[in-house]
């Protein structure tokens, strides 16, 4: 494992850190310990934060602008400081996950993935696991407690149908993209052209992941997050990507969507094209002040880590 990639020498996310308040800083008794996990040839990074007195545990998701330890940085120490168990994943294609050779990775390979995870986690400690996601991480989280329906609960930063022609043209970087770039995508996922890759930063609006022109410049140049590059395979998965349960049939567990105010990337109309579907379990909406699609901002990220703790603990009940 010596030769692999770790966050212990790279350097962008030290430097996002410093756009995050002081408190979000990790501590001796409050940062993750970095493991791998193999699964489907892929040599997968964990953020872990264990914590074995702990009642809930929480799975961390990141989305396609994002990495794992960008979600350690937000949520790890308030979560970790008020009792519960994490671990944030590094998906193939982001962070320090090594991914295998020979073959484009698909979003369906992302939620298989994830519950395979779920699984290997249930099988060692039975506490119940709760799902967080950011940005398409929020929706990963839904496709994957609906395949897996193990969870107890699902945290998004945003919950968005692809297959939605408005959630396209939205989310996308320009209508070219959504009205034509996509479709030609969908049309390139054959074996002869399902590998030709392309950043991310073209095919969706990754300049508004943060509302700081600073740290985006940072995130933008880091490979391991929103420089990522997908291939035409990801893309068309990701863009037509089926549910195992639509949302009128999902009755799997509770859901919470925090909902930052300032989201210039995936604004809370966009949810509101999903969540009001669901009729079959609780869903809340909290709206995170002032806040960004990747939160660089206190107040919202205090309300965020509230909302995410207040939501915990009613499932640990």
């Amino acid at each position: 494992m010596a030769s692999l990639h770790t966050y212990e020498n790279q350097k962008a996310w030290k430097e996002i850190q410093k756009f995050l308040p002081q408190r979000l800083a990790f501590t001796k008794d409050h940062s993750p310990v970095e493991e791998w996990w193999e699964n489907r040839g892929h040599k997968i990074h964990l953020d872990r934060w264990r914590n074995p007195t702990a009642k809930v545990r929480v799975i961390l998701h990141h989305g396609v602008g994002t990495n794992g330890r960008q979600m350690s940085m937000i949520l790890g120490v308030p979560l970790h400081s008020a009792g519960f168990d994490l671990v944030a994943i590094d998906m193939p294609g982001y962070g320090c996950t090594q991914v295998a050779p020979g073959k484009p990775v698909s979003y369906d390979d992302w939620v298989q993935i994830a519950n395979d995870f779920i699984n290997v986690e249930l099988e060692s400690d039975p506490r119940p696991i709760v799902l967080y996601g950011l940005s398409a991480g929020g929706m990963l989280t839904y496709h994957v407690a609906a395949l897996n329906k193990k969870v107890k609960g699902i945290v998004g930063m945003t919950f968005l149908d692809q297959r939605i022609q408005q959630v396209r043209d939205e989310t996308s970087r320009n209508l070219f993209m959504s009205r034509v770039g996509i479709p030609l995508a969908t049309l390139s996922d054959i074996p002869l052209l399902r590998s030709l890759s392309l950043p991310m930063s073209l095919a969706s609006k990754m300049s508004t992941l943060v509302n700081n022109s600073d740290a985006l410049k940072i995130f933008l140049a880091d490979r391991s997050s929103a420089g990522s590059w997908a291939s035409m395979h990801f893309l068309s998965s990701y863009m037509t990507y089926r549910p195992a349960l639509e949302p009128e049939d999902f009755e799997v567990c509770p859901i919470l969507l925090t909902q930052p105010d300032q989201d210039k990337w995936t604004p809370l109309h966009l949810s509101e094209l999903v969540l009001p579907r669901v009729k079959k379990v609780p869903v809340k909406t909290v709206v995170l002040e002032n806040a960004g699609h990747y939160p660089l901002e206190d107040r919202g990220l205090q309300q965020m880590a509230d909302a995410i703790i207040e939501f915990l603990q009613e499932i640990a009940l």
